[in-house]
């Protein structure tokens, strides 16, 4: 894990479906991905999907995606093995990822496909608003604005796609301005499923136990999530708190001169003292 950001592949995807909610039928329309390396791409995916039913109505006037578009696209069961085939090995990264992320894993249970339990997924929604905190609003057509980026969004997938890819390589920068630049920090920060995640938090949390078995401090390097500055402090360690999919350490920190609360995902480097 102990790897520079730009050593790693990623791959930005995006969905287009029939609608919100795929527990209440809503289906994938459209699947695309561009799979990068620092500022190189490497290949890209794009697919209609037949979903077999209507496209609601206020869907299709944000996609554009007709029924006729659909007929002869092929079926799920033949883009989702490939899509993810192109995937295997990068990081998944989405605007919204748990949305598309909802979307896939129903795709593969509706055709009895095993939904990899190994992947890496990471949220440029949540990078964002992490590093530009305070912002009106977080769609993506928002936050590329602000960036002065010049493309539209379309709500294509492959064009969402791309516009992805620029937010996050300004986002990237911020990381770098912030001398953020191991892979393992993004994915603390960013993450939103897999082992990967899980051993870096258990990791963190092993060594905050430790501290407070013995007794001793802790020096952290910390991301704040409301103003996005970064602050070395020494803790006390007093608790450890999980809430819903979230962890927190409470403790006295001497910067503050009172008991804090910290994300566990926001911690960039811990050791004790």
């Amino acid at each position: 894990m102990h790897r520079n950001i730009n050593e790693v592949e990623f791959t930005i995807f995006d969905t287009e479906t029939t609608g919100l909610e795929p527990q209440s039928g809503d289906r994938v329309v459209e699947i695309a991905g561009i799979r990068f390396k620092a500022d190189k791409q490497i290949s890209n995916f794009h697919s209609l999907v037949n979903p077999h039913r209507r496209i609601c109505e206020a869907a299709a006037k944000v996609n554009n995606i007709t029924e006729d578009m659909l007929i002869s696209a092929p079926d799920i069961k033949d883009v989702l093995p490939k899509f993810l085939e192109f995937a295997q090995g990068s990081c998944m990264c989405a605007y919204n990822a748990p949305f598309d992320m909802d979307f896939l894993a129903n795709e593969a249970k509706l055709i009895a496909m095993p939904f990899p339990d190994n992947l890496v997924v990471a949220d440029v929604l949540r990078m964002a608003r992490r590093l530009v905190p305070n912002l009106e609003r977080y769609a993506l057509w928002f936050v590329a604005q602000k960036f002065e980026i010049e493309s539209r969004q379309t709500h294509r997938a492959f064009s969402d796609v791309e516009l992805t890819w620029e937010v996050f390589k300004k986002l990237r920068a911020i990381l770098e301005e912030k001398s953020i630049a191991d892979y393992a920090s993004f994915i603390s920060l960013f993450g939103i499923k897999g082992a990967v995640l899980d051993d870096i938090t258990n990791q963190k949390i092993a060594k905050i136990q430790e501290a407070m078995d013995l007794g001793v401090k802790i020096k952290i390097k910390y991301l704040a999530s409301t103003s996005a500055s970064i602050t070395e402090r020494i803790v006390e360690p007093s608790q450890i708190r999980k809430e819903y999919n979230s962890a927190y350490l409470i403790g006295y920190c001497d910067l503050r001169e009172d008991e804090r609360l910290f994300r566990i995902d926001g911690i960039l480097h811990l050791e004790i003292i």
